[in-house]
């Protein structure tokens, strides 16, 4: 039989790749737009740094069973209750809700907040319905005896070795209280005027235009605007707007 020469061979072979390449490139196509798209992560990146997205929880319809219920206290205990109460009511503006004493127990419990719908009932039984609704309530707890104790008494839960058996700062879970205020850097030059000590100044830290002071036992109190967070030229310590430190995470030593 007579062979076909070399370039006509070649030529064929080409073109018989080209055409197998053809097949299986549609049929790759085909495949991919067919499978289905990969699921969102829920997660958004912000550097190397996985974050955690609760955005759906927006659209969350609450328990209807839940529709009454109302976020009224949080508790933190303290040594001497004159102390903090002239604190929290004077410097900070709460009002006294309600107290209980319980000496049978050997505690008592005083219900400051902001904001009342009205003014506290003299009557106990209707103070006490009064503050079981009114939400955002402290609950200063003092159980007797604790004012005569020397030094801090309560952990506040940042680096805070006190009560620790080692002596060691602990990393707790608990953070502060916060209020807000219409400007922060108003309310922290009066702050300083009675004798505030804080721990973040307006313009110190990396995050401008709020500010930590600490109450008598040391817990911290976050105060922030009510409104824009902005920046004026000069805090309360002087410390101008693109001055100060960088972020510090309170937890840790």
């Amino acid at each position: 039989a007579k062979q076909a020469p070399q370039n006509v061979i070649g030529a064929a072979y080409m073109q018989r790749s080209l055409a197998l390449t053809a097949v299986v490139c549609a049929r790759t196509s085909r495949a991919l737009l067919q499978r289905p798209a990969p699921l969102r992560p829920s997660v958004r990146m912000a550097s190397t740094t996985t974050l955690y997205d609760p955005t759906p929880f927006y659209a969350a319809a609450q328990p209807p069973e839940t529709k009454d219920f109302c976020m009224q206290q949080t508790m933190v205990r303290v040594k001497d209750p004159e102390t903090s109460l002239k604190f929290y009511i004077e410097t900070l503006g709460f009002q006294l809700v309600m107290f209980r004493d319980f000496p049978q127990w050997g505690f008592s419990v005083y219900f400051v907040a902001h904001g009342l719908t009205g003014p506290v009932p003299a009557d106990e039984d209707a103070r006490w319905d009064f503050c079981m609704r009114t939400p955002g309530c402290i609950e200063l707890t003092w159980n007797h005896g604790s004012e005569k104790s020397d030094g801090a008494v309560y952990n506040t839960g940042n680096a805070d070795a006190t009560g620790t058996k080692d002596g060691e700062a602990v990393k707790g879970g608990f953070g502060h209280l916060g209020i807000t205020v219409p400007d922060v850097y108003e309310a922290c030059e009066r702050f300083k005027k009675l004798g505030c000590t804080f721990t973040k100044t307006p313009n110190s830290g990396g995050m401008k235009g709020l500010a930590f002071v600490k109450d008598p036992d040391g817990y911290l109190i976050e105060v922030l605007p009510q409104g824009p967070m902005i920046t004026k030229p000069l805090d309360c310590d002087g410390v101008a707007a693109e001055g100060g430190d960088g972020y510090k995470d309170n937890s840790k030593a």
